[in-house]
C-alpha cells in the first residue's frame, strides 16, 4: 500500500483540480467574479505559507529568477481558473491541455532542448486537435474565429502559461522548494488581484461584494482543498518517475469531462471529443516517451 501512496497523492492533486470548476462557478453565482476569487484564495494560501514557512520570503527576495516564476503562475490561474468559471469546462480542459504542445517550443527556445521527430509528431498531432476543437459548426474556414470565445483564449492562455512555468522550474531547480511554492502561490494572489482591479476599472468585473456566506464559504474550503492538492502533488512527483507522474496527471481531463458532464456544464460535440483526443494522445504519447 505505501508504494501506491504516491500514485494516489497525485490522484488527489488531479481530481481536486478536475472539479476546481464546481466551487469557482458557486461563487461566481454568488456574486463573486473569478478574478476576485483567485486573489482571494491564493491570498490566504500566502499568508499561510508564510506563517508556517517565514524563511521563504526572504529567500524569493534573494531571488530574481522567482519573480519570472510569479509571474508565469500567476497567469496560468487566471486563465484556467477564469476559463472554467465561464466556459464549457471539457472544451477549456481540453484547449488548456495543448500544454505539452507549448512545452515543446518552450524547451527548445530557452532549454536548448532540440525536439526529435517524435516530439515534432506529437506537436503537429496537438495542434490538429486544436484545429478540430475550435473549427465552426458549419465547417467554413471563412468563420473559423466566430465561435472562438474570451474561455478559449483564457484556455490557451493558461496553457501556454503553465509550460512555462514547467520550463521555469526546471531553470530554477536549484532555488528552495518553499521559495518556489510560495512564488507560485503569490502569482496567483498578484496577478488575480491586479487583473481584477484592472477590470473592474474598465468596467468589466463587478467589485467584489460584501461578506456573504454564499461564497466565502467554498473560498475557505476551496483554499484549503488547493493547499492540500498542492501537497499532494509535491508528494507525489518527488517519488514518481515524470513519465509516471505526467500518466497520472491526465486523469484531471477525466475528472473535469466526467463531472461537468454530468453536471451540465459542459455539451462537448463530437468534434470537440474528436480533438480532444488528438490532445491527449498527444500529451499521453510524450508521458509514456518520458517514463520510458
Amino acid at each position: 500500500m505505501h508504494k501506491s501512496l504516491p500514485v494516489f497523492a497525485l490522484l488527489c492533486n488531479a481530481l481536486i483540480w478536475g472539479v476546481s470548476w464546481w466551487p469557482l462557478r458557486r461563487m461566481y453565482e454568488a456574486g463573486l467574479h473569478p478574478l476576485w476569487a483567485i486573489a482571494a484564495m491564493f491570498a490566504l494560501i500566502t499568508l499561510t505559507l508564510l506563517l508556517l514557512r517565514p524563511g521563504a520570503l526572504r529567500q524569493l527576495l534573494r531571488a530574481p529568477g522567482l519573480w519570472l516564476l510569479v509571474l508565469v503562475a500567476g497567469l496560468t490561474n487566471v486563465g484556467f481558473n477564469w476559463a472554467v468559471t465561464i466556459g464549457d469546462v471539457v472544451r477549456v480542459v481540453i484547449l488548456f491541455y495543448l500544454m505539452p504542445a507549448w512545452s515543446i517550443l518552450l524547451a527548445w527556445r530557452f532549454l536548448g532542448e532540440r525536439p526529435t521527430r517524435g516530439a515534432m509528431a506529437r506537436l503537429l498531432l496537438a495542434f490538429a486537435g486544436v484545429v478540430l476543437v475550435l473549427w465552426p459548426a458549419d465547417g467554413e474556414l471563412a468563420h473559423f474565429t466566430r465561435g472562438f470565445s474570451l474561455a478559449d483564449a483564457l484556455a490557451l492562455l493558461g496553457g501556454f502559461m503553465f509550460a512555462a512555468t514547467n520550463v521555469t522550474l526546471r531553470r530554477l531547480r536549484d532555488e528552495p522548494t518553499q521559495a518556489r511554492v510560495l512564488a507560485m502561490f503569490a502569482g496567483g494572489a498578484l496577478l488575480g488581484g491586479l487583473a481584477a482591479a484592472a477590470g473592474q476599472g474598465l468596467g468589466a468585473v463587478p467589485a467584489l461584494p460584501g461578506a456573504n456566506a454564499a461564497w466565502l464559504v467554498p473560498l475557505l474550503v476551496w483554499a484549503g482543498a488547493l493547499m492540500l492538492a498542492n501537497w499532494a502533488l509535491q508528494y507525489g512527483a518527488t517519488r514518481l518517475p515524470a513519465g509516471t507522474t505526467a500518466l497520472v496527471m491526465l486523469c484531471e481531463v477525466l475528472f473535469a469531462s466526467a463531472s461537468s458532464v454530468a453536471a451540465g456544464a459542459a455539451q462537448p460535440t463530437l468534434r470537440t471529443w474528436a480533438g480532444g483526443a488528438l490532445i491527449v494522445s498527444a500529451s499521453l504519447l510524450a508521458a509514456l516517451q518520458a517514463r520510458r
